[in-house]
């Protein structure tokens, strides 16, 4: 079965607006990539309206985080059970989760926004140890936790490059 046809098995609306992060994860080709700019673009669009501070900005990130791991997990589980998938493509969330993670601390332009997506996707698609084994979990446990894991690995080597950048 292909993505489009199961995505559009998903019943239960609230989880797919969730999961595909309101609808980013249908773009194509690459939802995840897709996933991630729309996370990227929504920081840059806060970032944008609101002016915040650094602690502010930081503040929104872990915000953020916590209700794309919370709401993601349940949202991955009901989507994936639904359209008879364990990992489907369109969930997304695990990417939104993932890119928020890789951009904490980054200072607010368009080239550590760069820097922050490229990592992410780096990380998200090499799957280096652990992250591929934490796509064992079980449910929206494994898709969303291994991006999580990707989003660990781009903050680390990010925090290490804006050293020099």
């Amino acid at each position: 079965m292909n993505d489009k046809a199961s995505y559009t098995l998903v019943k239960t609306r609230w989880a797919f607006l969730i999961a595909t992060f309101f609808g980013a994860g249908c773009g194509k080709p690459g939802p995840g990539t897709w996933g991630s700019v729309g996370a990227v673009l929504c920081w840059a669009m806060y970032g944008l309206a609101v002016h915040p501070s650094a602690s502010g900005l930081l503040i929104a990130l872990g915000v953020g985080i916590v209700l794309s791991v919370v709401l993601g997990v349940p949202a991955a589980t009901v989507a994936a059970r639904e359209a008879g998938v364990e990992d489907p493509g369109f969930v997304v969330i695990d990417e939104v989760a993932g890119q928020w993670i890789a951009l904490l601390g980054m200072p607010f332009d368009w080239k550590h926004g760069v820097i922050a997506l490229v990592l992410f996707r780096l990380f998200d698609i090499t799957k280096p140890f652990p992250v591929h084994q934490l796509e064992k979990l079980p449910r929206g446990w494994g898709i969303v936790f291994d991006d999580v894991a990707a989003g660990l690995y781009a903050l680390g080597i990010g925090s290490l490059l804006r050293l020099w950048i």
